[in-house]
């Protein structure tokens, strides 16, 4: 990966983005996008846009989400302890003993999430997982006229944990899900802007909100812009390490490629031209099946308005809604390129619809 890639796939990662308080990453990914773009601009809850070949058609959105799983300031006891809600899916187990920082108006807060010392604690049979109103956090006050001094209910929580690489071409860090989308659909514009071949299609890259909490920015944004195409990108769960069930899950690796999914969401005619400009520009792909929904953005967008012909693009990440995700960058580079080859090879005034 180029320098300047990484170092901006760093910053991304490293720059909190709590659902509903993504504006600190928002501004990193327009400051990047905005290199490549005739226009950029955002929307009221923050869905951010950068624009290439503006007026061309069709119009093709290329969309990720830009939040991460976190917890909020819920509750402070007499004592200062601060106890908190979800936001997002975020595991209750595998936050205790972790570093924290407090997102408040006054800057980032350090804190601990509490873990009682095992000589401490006396339990029948096997110990049970906590639940999210279990968690408490230690700011190191001893009063609550002291928290609230420095935080208040409400404040965004995420976990300290950045940007690492683990071994060779495989990165670890905490919220991979999803900025390796909103850095995918910004390299897609650069590769664009930079390439040599003249676009018939608009191309709109967005980094939209609130997706871990409902899929909600995606929405917004997809019916604003009126997309005649859209390709989303998002992680998925990489099965190759122990205790997974491929039967059940099915066999997705880590350094195989993206996976493209088929069924439902997923039209068929942009699926298969993404297989066709895979297969030309030599990309390995792997494939996931579909149920009843996908779990992403691709979900919402598909129908909004008269429905939006879609396709969803993954990157295998193992240890999912962790703050020790590990992908492969190698994977991660060839999904800008997919989506270039795609946009490239769209005709002016093209239409994907279902041929019965």
């Amino acid at each position: 990966m180029r320098d300047a890639s990484l170092n901006f796939l760093k910053t991304l990662v490293n720059t909190p983005s709590p659902t509903g308080h993504e504006t600190r990453g928002q501004r990193v990914w327009l400051d990047y996008a905005k290199q490549f773009a005739d226009e950029t601009f955002s929307d009221a809850y923050g869905n951010c846009v950068a624009v290439l070949n503006k007026g061309g058609g069709p119009r093709i959105m290329l969309a990720a989400h830009a939040d991460e799983i976190a917890m909020a300031v819920n509750y402070i006891d007499a004592d200062g302890f601060i106890y908190v809600r979800r936001m997002g899916g975020i595991d209750a187990a595998i936050t205790k003993a972790q570093r924290i920082f407090i997102h408040t108006r006054g800057g980032a807060v350090k804190g601990v999430v509490g873990n009682v010392a095992p000589h401490l604690t006396k339990q029948d049979g096997e110990p049970k997982a906590p639940k999210i109103h279990d968690i408490f956090i230690d700011i190191g006050v001893s009063s609550r006229k002291e928290a609230e001094a420095i935080v208040r209910i409400g404040d965004p929580i995420t976990l300290a944990d950045e940007f690492d690489i683990l071994r060779g071409d495989l990165a670890v860090a905490r919220a991979f899900d999803n900025r390796i989308g909103t850095f995918a659909v910004a390299e897609t514009l650069r590769l664009l802007k930079e390439s040599k071949v003249k676009l018939n299609a608009e191309v709109c890259a967005v980094s939209n909100v609130q997706e871990e909490v409902g899929l909600l920015g995606a929405r917004q944004i997809a019916y604003s812009l009126k997309p005649d195409i859209a390709l989303v990108v998002d992680v998925t769960h990489a099965t190759d390490y122990p205790t997974v069930s491929k039967t059940q899950h099915g066999d997705t690796r880590i350094g195989a490629g993206p996976t493209i999914t088929h069924g439902g969401c997923n039209h068929p005619e942009v699926v298969k031209r993404l297989e066709e400009v895979a297969a030309k520009k030599k990309i390995p792909l792997q494939h996931e099946a579909m149920s009843n929904s996908s779990g992403t953005d691709t979900d919402v967008i598909f129908w909004t308005r008269g429905g939006i012909a879609s396709a969803l693009i993954s990157l295998p990440n193992r240890y999912m809604h962790s703050p020790v995700e590990v992908v492969s960058l190698k994977d991660l580079e060839l999904i800008p390129q997919l989506m270039a080859a795609f946009v490239q090879s769209v005709k002016a005034g093209e239409e994907f619809k279902v041929k019965i």
